[in-house]
């Protein structure tokens, strides 16, 4: 295959030890803003300023529903607790299990803080105490900041990630709910269809007129409105709108149109894959962890995750678009193309380890060790870089700080997976059912 010949030269040289630098600093992601939107044709401005529209009314009508909650309280409540959300949501328990005591208590505390869109916020365990009145509908997520200008800062730090699909929020709170309702027949399980119909109709109304999905609805600017594939949430959105359409999932008592609208919200985000997949010198290669939601280029995140190729996610896109029945032509250039770059990109001999508390985690020599991949590569080169919380980028992550180097999953072996589905996937197409 042409151009594979380049990749492996680009694994060969990351092998080989060479001089590290600094060699940029990572920009901030652009917002989705009224200005940008007016720029684009004529033919594709109408759907981007009636989303807009829409995601500043909905801003508008939960921050009033929460004023509305407060009016007359001495005191508003203590923000909810954070923590890991999705461990107490478990997905995968017998389903007598969801008719006990102890799923209904997580199900009645997801059902009170459903936000007035329809969605969730995100690192909020769900088996405590139900939302109070008056009490923020998410936890606090500001976490550790950089100073001025870091690009994780909230715009209002009262009012951040008021409904999310990160750490995958939304989509779990969906499918828990989906659960208990199938093991509370008739009347009682309504609340809960309810709930979930609600959840879907969130994401579909959060969707982006070219079939993507931004971190956080309604808008929330900076990184967050572009079209997110990190974390996977872009594509657990659209799996779950297929497992809608379809009924699956303890999803079939929704109603025929909105299964309707899930099947065509899961099309068109796949199309979207397919545009979005980056070529390098011509040929077809990865996706990014964000692409701006207009250019569909690669976009920042966090201050150290720059607007670059990202091994694993890439990897599970091309998971689903190898679950995609009877596949396009386009669809099968795009998985061969994402899985020979992959293969091309893994190291060997190289292992990224704890060496003592005065180093933390480097990438060290290690023969027999891997393979391994960067979690980013730059989009014009698909050599790996590593980006630290000032901002700076660099080409070696042995020059992070500590702080940096040890507090992000830098290499790892998130592509195997893929790589072992792809064999089975190249059987099936070749001898379809």
């Amino acid at each position: 295959m042409p151009g594979i010949r380049t990749l492996a030269l680009f694994a060969l040289a990351l092998a080989s030890v060479g001089h590290a630098a600094t060699i940029g600093t990572i920009p901030p992601a652009r917002a989705l803003t009224a200005e940008r939107v007016a720029s684009l044709p004529a033919a594709e401005r109408g759907a981007w300023q009636a989303y807009l529209v829409r995601s500043q009314a909905q801003r508008a009508a939960d921050r009033a529903a929460l004023a509305s909650e407060r009016q007359g309280l001495a005191a508003w409540p203590a923000a909810p607790e954070g923590g890991h959300g999705e461990g107490s949501m478990p997905l995968d328990k017998p389903s007598a299990w969801y008719a006990g005591e102890a799923a209904l208590a997580v199900a009645r505390n997801i059902l009170s803080f459903q936000t007035p869109a329809g969605g969730w916020g995100k690192n909020q365990p769900r088996d405590r105490a139900p939302r109070l009145r008056g009490q923020a509908f998410v936890a606090d997520n500001n976490g550790k900041r950089a100073g001025p200008g870091d690009f994780d800062a909230a715009q209002d730090a009262q009012w951040s990630y008021v409904g999310t699909i990160d750490n995958d929020a939304t989509i779990t709170e969906i499918r828990f709910l989906a659960r208990v309702a199938a093991q509370q027949p008739g009347e009682a399980g309504g609340v809960y269809r309810q709930a979930a119909e609600r959840g879907l109709r969130y994401l579909l109304a959060a969707q982006f007129p070219n079939g993507g999905w931004p971190q956080v609805w309604p808008l929330q600017g900076g990184y967050h409105d572009a079209i997110t594939l990190n974390d996977n949430a872009f594509v657990e959105v659209a799996e779950l709108m297929g497992w809608a359409s379809r009924g699956e999932a303890d999803l079939d008592f929704l109603p025929a149109a909105l299964k309707a609208d899930a099947a065509s919200a899961k099309e068109r985000a796949a199309r979207l894959l397919l545009a979005m997949q980056i070529r390098v010198e011509g040929r077809l290669t990865l996706w990014a962890q964000q692409h701006d939601a207009l250019t569909l280029a690669p976009a920042s995140a966090r201050n150290y995750e720059p607007p670059a190729l990202s091994s694993g996610e890439s990897a599970r896109a091309l998971l689903f678009l190898m679950s995609l029945p009877q596949p396009s032509p386009a669809i099968v250039e795009a998985v061969h193309a994402g899985i020979a770059t992959l293969r091309a990109l893994a190291v060997r001999d190289r292992a990224w380890v704890r060496v003592d508390d005065a180093q933390g985690r480097r990438l060290v020599q290690q023969p027999g060790a891997g393979p391994l991949w960067a979690r980013y590569y730059d989009a014009g080169t698909l050599k790996p870089v590593f980006g630290d919380r000032d901002k700076s980028l660099h080409d070696d992550v042995n020059d992070l700080s500590l702080e940096r180097r040890n507090g992000y999953a830098w290499w790892g072996t998130w592509p195997m997976k893929t790589l072992a589905a792809y064999d089975v996937w190249v059987a099936r197409i070749k001898t379809p059912s």
